[in-house]
């Protein structure tokens, strides 16, 4: 966009602004694949969410802000007796739902959890629901299927990683669009809204890196979607917009913060990143990894009465593997850990298993698992690089084989993609139903775990509740 830095005349929106508001306000999902989607992720989401209220370092930071600050009537938090209003409650079930690095990814030149924006989204439906609104569960899982959409398309050329940037820029401007429309928002008050998400700039990647990686980075998209809401809520007020955001010279999104890039819009707004969506279905681990833990999985049993034999271990991986997730050194929390490719290889090589709780110092702090871990050697495999970025095929392949001190090996395991790919969905997801059924069972009493089984049991009968009655099921005793 050509503007002159001096005139106060303001421009026409940036084309990025008003094409997100116009899908955000107006496309139709027309795709039987994107709902259905949509509702294994809605399920998998929630699962992510009970199992993460079993850890004190979550639930110390949910519920209002300061005691007492309740909404009666607001928005509730699933699994908890929380009611809210809307922004608190989006920042409170984005906490859970991120807090064990569970829930779906995707990943492209920029990668993250879309399932992240359902904090906002679950948030202010319950809210208009409980207020008299004809929201149902259907109108979330339209929320769920354009707010990956707008994260997803945007991640697939824009690297906000490489200039520093944390992944949930891309949460808050989803999620931003997405609640202003379900909100009632016109096309201005979108535009407007998502607007100020941009300006806010991005969080700093270094919560997520060595030496600082920490417990920010399971919160930071609940700070994300939450900040949506604030965002989606002024709009609503006819809070002005700023329409070159991202275009304006030295000021602007992209000049200040983008390298003076502007951002690509590689393909039109649909349904493509539900269809394609990533779960993490079987291990609580960064994604990059997945594949790494399921190759060692494999090779426990062939070398688990051999473990003081080890010489070394090999782990060959992606170049994002290799720059995100290749760690030496004393890990510090479970932040630290589960962001390390050679932790998450160690304790199923040790153990036969990685669960979240694998990621507490009980189990950190047994010597075996840092002697395995010295005897690692990561390198990255160009074909497994290749075939991430690859569009056709997506792959987040790794390969782990344990080499012994009297000169023999176990065989090498490769796995290109992990049983949540979208190649693997027929196998993965009776896996993610039965992920769901066991986080309902550890989390609630008997009678409620059947009643919230049964309910999305008929997908159709699902779709057409309201808002309101689906979180009922889902709200814990105080």
């Amino acid at each position: 966009m050509s503007h002159d830095i001096k005139s106060a005349e303001r421009p026409a929106p940036d084309h990025v602004l008003t094409a997100i508001a116009d899908y955000a306000l107006s496309y139709v999902i027309e795709s039987p694949l994107a709902y259905e989607t949509a509702g294994y992720c809605l399920m998998d989401t929630l699962a992510c969410g009970f199992q993460a209220l079993k850890y004190p370092a979550c639930t110390k930071l949910m519920g209002p802000v300061v005691p007492g600050a309740t909404l009666t009537g607001g928005a509730r938090v699933p699994g908890t007796s929380y009611e809210l209003d809307p922004i608190n409650a989006a920042f409170n079930i984005g906490a859970m739902i991120r807090w064990l690095d569970f829930n779906d990814t995707w990943l492209a030149a920029e990668w993250g959890h879309p399932s992240d924006n359902l904090g906002g989204i679950l948030a202010v439906a319950d809210y208009l629901s409980r207020s008299g609104k004809p929201v149902t569960v259907r109108d979330v899982l339209t929320g769920m299927i354009k707010a990956h959409e707008i994260q997803g398309v945007l991640a697939l050329e824009n690297s906000f990683n490489r200039v520093g940037l944390d992944h949930v820029l891309l949460v808050r401007v989803a999620s931003t669009a997405v609640v202003t429309a379900m909100l009632g928002g016109t096309r201005d008050q979108i535009v407007n809204a998502v607007s100020n998400a941009w300006i806010d700039g991005g969080a700093l990647r270094t919560y997520r890196h060595a030496p600082n990686t920490g417990s920010r980075k399971s919160w930071a998209a609940g700070d994300a979607t939450s900040r949506a809401v604030r965002h989606a809520l002024f709009a609503l007020k006819d809070e002005m917009g700023y329409p070159s955001a991202l275009s304006a010279k030295t000021w602007g999104f992209q000049d200040v913060l983008f390298k003076g890039k502007a951002l690509a819009l590689p393909q039109p707004f649909g349904s493509y990143v539900m269809e394609n969506v990533l779960f993490k279905i079987s291990y609580p681990a960064e994604f990059h990894a997945q594949t790494a833990v399921e190759a060692a999985m494999t090779l426990h049993p062939q070398i688990s009465a051999k473990l003081d034999q080890i010489e070394r271990v090999a782990i060959e991986t992606q170049e994002p593997g290799v720059r995100i997730i290749d760690k030496t050194g004393p890990l510090s929390n479970p932040a630290d850990r589960d962001h390390c490719i050679q932790y998450m290889v160690a304790i199923p090589l040790l153990f036969g298993r990685l669960n979240a709780s694998d990621y507490e110092d009980a189990v950190a702090h047994d010597p075996r698992v840092d002697e395995l871990r010295a005897k690692m050697q990561v390198k990255e495999n160009a074909t497994f690089t290749q075939e991430y970025y690859a569009a056709d095929k997506r792959y987040i392949g790794n390969a782990v084989q344990v080499f012994f001190k009297d000169g023999s090996a176990s065989p090498r395991i490769e796995v290109d993609y992990p049983i949540g790919h979208r190649k693997r969905r027929s196998e993965g997801m009776p896996v993610l139903v039965k992920k769901f059924e066991a986080s309902v069972a550890a989390h609630f009493q008997p009678k409620q775990t059947e009643a919230i089984k049964k309910i999305f049991a008929d997908p159709a009968a699902l779709a057409l509740m309201p808002v309101s009655d689906f979180v009922a099921k889902m709200v814990s005793a105080g």
